[in-house]
C-alpha cells in the first residue's frame, strides 16, 4: 500500500462570469465571491462553447454575462451562448452597462433569464440567484375539452345586463345568479341566446363551485392588464358549462377588491356586451368604487335578502348610500330569499311591514327550496337538472322568461 498524502477534492463551479474583461466589473466580481465563496469561474466569450460541453459544467447553475456597449456588435456569439447554456439547464444573467433597451430586449427574447444593471444595486444579484434557484411552478392542468369556450368573439350584441348584490351573507345571491343564467342560456330551443355569468366576486365567489368549474389563472392575467384586453381575450378566459352557459371564474387566489377599478370593470361588461344576449353579474357583498360601474351598465340590479333584521338594515343603508350620491335607485329589484309560503299569514304580513318601513317595493319573493339547493350545489349543477320541480327553481324559470319577453319586447321595439 503506498503511503501517499490524500488531496481534497476540488471545489465545483456552481457559476461563471462571462465577458471579455471581469476587471472591467469589480462590483460582480466583489458579489459573486460573496454569493459563491470560491466555486465560481470566469471565461471569456471565445472559450464559453467549449467548456460548456466539459464534464465541469454539470454542476453549473447560472452564468453571469456582463456586457457593454462595445459587446453590442457581438449579439449572434452571445446569443449562442445563451441558448446552449439554456439546453443545459443553465440559467443565464445578463449583467448590463449602457446597453441599448432594443439589445436587452432581444436578448431577453432569445432566452436570458434576468437582466441587471451595472453599477450593481446592493444585494441585487443575490435576490436574483434566489429566485433562480426556486423551483419550476407547475404547469397549470390544461382545461378539460368538455369546459373549453365553444363559442367566438364576434363583438356584434347589445347584451343586457343583470348583476345580483346579496345584501348580507347566506342569501342565496350566487346560487340565484347561477340558475338565473342557466335559465336565460335553455329559454329557447331552436335558438337559445348567447349567456355570459360573470363572478366578480373576486374573493370568495362560488359560482365555479356551483357548476363544478376549474379556476384559470387566465382570468387573473386578464384582470391585471385588461387594457390589452380584446374580445378575443375575453372570450379564452371564459368557461363552458354542458355548452350553453359561459362563465367567467372568480380567480384562484384570494386578491384584493381594488385588484380592478372602474375602468377595468368598464372593459369587462362592455366585452361582455358585445359578444352576450344576457350577462348576468355575481357581485361581491361588499360596495366598493367599480360597483357604481356596475350599477350603471345594469339594466335590472337584483339585490337578494331574507326576512330578517339584517338584511332589512343592510337594504337601508344601500338605499341610503345610493340616494346620496345620486345614483339609480330605481334599477334595484329586491329579492326575498326563502320567502314564507301563500299559507302563512304571518309572514305575508311580515313582507307587508318591511316594504312600508324601508319605504321599498320587494320584487320578487322566493321560495324556500330545501336541502335540494345545497346538494345541487355541493355536485355542481344547476336545479333544473337537479331537481326540475323545485318550487325555487320553478319561480327563477318564471323570472328569466320574464326577462327574456321584455328584452324580446325591447328590441324589436328598437
Amino acid at each position: 500500500m503506498s503511503s501517499g498524502t490524500l488531496q481534497p477534492e476540488p471545489t465545483p463551479i456552481r457559476a461563471c462570469t462571462i465577458s471579455r474583461d471581469v476587471t472591467n466589473f469589480d462590483l460582480l466580481i466583489d458579489d459573486m465571491e460573496a454569493i459563491l465563496g470560491e466555486s465560481w469561474g470566469d471565461l471569456g466569450f471565445e472559450e464559453v462553447l467549449a467548456f460548456l460541453d466539459q464534464p465541469d459544467a454539470e454542476t453549473l447553475e447560472f452564468v453571469a454575462i456582463a456586457l457593454d456597449d462595445d459587446d453590442a456588435d457581438d449579439l449572434a456569439n452571445i446569443t449562442a451562448i445563451i441558448t446552449s447554456a439554456r439546453a443545459k439547464g443553465i440559467k443565464s444573467i445578463i449583467v448590463a452597462e449602457d446597453l441599448s433597451t432594443a439589445t436587452l430586449h432581444q436578448l431577453l427574447r432569445n432566452g436570458a433569464d434576468e437582466f441587471i444593471p451595472y453599477p450593481l444595486p446592493e444585494n441585487e444579484l443575490a435576490q436574483v440567484v434566489e429566485r433562480l434557484r426556486q423551483p419550476e411552478p407547475v404547469a397549470a392542468a390544461p382545461t378539460p375539452q368538455e369546459h373549453r369556450p365553444t363559442l367566438v368573439a364576434t363583438g356584434d350584441r347589445d347584451g343586457v345586463i343583470f348583476p345580483v348584490h346579496g345584501l348580507a351573507g347566506g342569501t342565496g345571491a350566487t346560487t340565484f345568479a347561477v340558475n338565473l343564467a342557466w335559465e336565460l342560456a335553455n329559454i329557447q330551443t331552436d335558438k337559445p341566446p348567447r349567456v355570459c355569468l360573470l363572478d366578480l366576486d373576486l374573493q370568495y365567489g362560488a359560482a365555479a363551485t356551483y357548476l363544478d368549474l376549474p379556476r384559470r389563472d387566465s382570468v387573473l392575467e386578464m384582470l391585471q392588464d385588461t387594457e390589452s384586453m380584446d374580445n378575443d381575450v375575453f372570450m379564452q378566459a371564459l368557461l363552458a358549462f354542458n355548452d350553453r352557459l359561459h362563465v367567467m371564474t372568480a380567480p384562484s387566489e384570494i386578491v384584493p377588491l381594488d385588484l380592478v377599478d372602474q375602468t377595468d370593470i368598464g372593459r369587462i361588461l362592455a366585452a361582455a356586451r358585445a359578444n352576450f344576449d344576457f350577462v348576468v353579474v355575481d357581485m361581491p357583498k361588499t360596495l366598493v368604487q367599480w360597483t357604481e360601474t356596475v350599477l350603471l351598465e345594469s339594466h335590472v340590479y337584483f339585490a337578494v335578502m331574507e326576512l330578517d333584521l339584517r338584511s332589512a338594515q343592510n337594504a337601508l343603508r344601500l338605499k341610503k348610500a345610493l340616494q346620496a350620491e345620486d345614483l339609480p335607485f330605481e334599477k334595484l329589484r329586491f329579492a326575498i330569499n326563502r320567502s314564507p309560503g301563500l299559507m302563512d299569514v304571518t309572514g305575508r304580513s311580515r313582507i307587508k311591514r318591511l316594504s312600508e318601513s324601508l319605504n321599498l317595493t320587494i320584487n320578487i319573493q322566493l321560495p324556500d327550496g330545501g336541502k335540494t339547493i345545497a346538494q345541487a350545489g355541493d355536485h355542481g349543477v344547476p336545479l333544473s337538472d337537479a331537481s326540475p320541480k323545485n318550487p325555487l327553481r320553478k319561480e327563477i324559470l318564471k323570472l328569466a322568461e320574464s326577462l327574456f319577453d321584455l328584452s324580446h319586447d325591447d328590441a324589436e321595439a328598437a
